[in-house]
């Protein structure tokens, strides 16, 4: 009997051991008692996080715009930021919800039970410290050194991106434009520290923040080299007040991104190499003779 209980004692603390706590976006310590098992993701890089971890076999849904790795195309769709369904959250019975901290239903998936890690990543130290967190709260055996390997190959990448690109762009101005309504990609957001790292000058400086929405005037004023934005917009770019006098448009010396090379580049993911890359053969191709 004694033996038994012994027994039973270790195996609880065994257990107990085994619990990891992580710490979120919003500084809430959370204790995650297992390896999660059924994974919901609530942002498209967070899902491309645990696909990079080797965890893809987990998730169980996610929000309506993941769509890479492509299994995560035939995953439940959720809903977005703002509108994910809290009833079909519930019914897919999630052990682990990953959400970005602005996301409308956190407090509500709490309330019902669900544990919820919220992390919503603005540079490049926060997407690698997002992808320690994730390898820590999904158990990963060695979960540290996991995380680094995916982010050191997300760095070399980014770093073989700027050994490429040419010597005469070295140094340019840029203006990034991360969605509509003049929103853009800030010297200190993680894209902003991309195009850092490729010896680029952002026009738009620390103190703006990581994604203000410009004036467009600010942009016809600082007249920067280069110009990064949407196809769609791009093609209307010549019908802004001022721009087409712009030395970029000019000269057309823009990257006019698909949606799929936009996602890669506005995603605070593993893919940030890929993304670099992507702006350097634009930049490639734009100074071809």
């Amino acid at each position: 009997m004694h033996k038994f209980m012994l027994l039973w004692v270790l195996c609880l603390l065994g257990a107990a051991s085994h619990a990891v706590s992580v710490v979120d976006d919003r500084q809430i310590t959370q204790d995650i008692q297992r390896a999660p098992q059924r994974i919901v993701t609530l942002m498209p890089s967070l899902a491309e996080s645990v696909c990079a971890l080797n965890a893809c076999n987990r998730l169980v849904g996610t929000d309506n715009y993941a769509d890479w790795p492509e299994q995560v195309k035939a995953l439940p769709k959720l809903g977005g930021l703002y509108d994910a369904s809290v009833e079909a959250i519930v019914r897919l019975k999630p052990d682990l919800v990953l959400a970005g901290k602005s996301t409308r239903i956190v407090a509500r998936l709490e309330s019902l039970g669900i544990q919820v890690v919220a992390l919503e990543p603005q540079n490049l130290n926060d997407v690698e410290r997002s992808l320690h967190v994730i390898a820590q709260a999904l158990h990963l055996p060695q979960a540290d050194a996991k995380a680094n390997a995916v982010w050191s190959s997300a760095m070399l990448s980014v770093e073989s991106a700027a050994k490429s690109l040419p010597a005469h762009v070295r140094g340019n101005t840029i203006y990034f434009e991360a969605s509509t309504g003049g929103y853009a990609a800030g010297e200190s957001s993680f894209i902003g520290g991309v195009m850092r790292q490729l010896g680029l000058r952002n026009i738009v400086d620390k103190r703006m923040g990581a994604f203000p929405q410009i004036n467009p005037e600010f942009v016809v004023k600082a007249n920067p080299h280069w110009i990064v934005l949407a196809e769609p917009m791009a093609q209307s770019i010549d019908r802004r007040p001022g721009w087409s006098g712009m030395d970029a448009v000019k000269s057309r010396r823009m990257c006019p991104l698909t949606a799929a090379q936009g996602h890669m580049l506005v995603r605070p993911g593993p893919r940030i190499g890929e993304a670099a890359q992507v702006l350097v053969n634009c930049f490639k191709q734009s100074t071809k003779p």
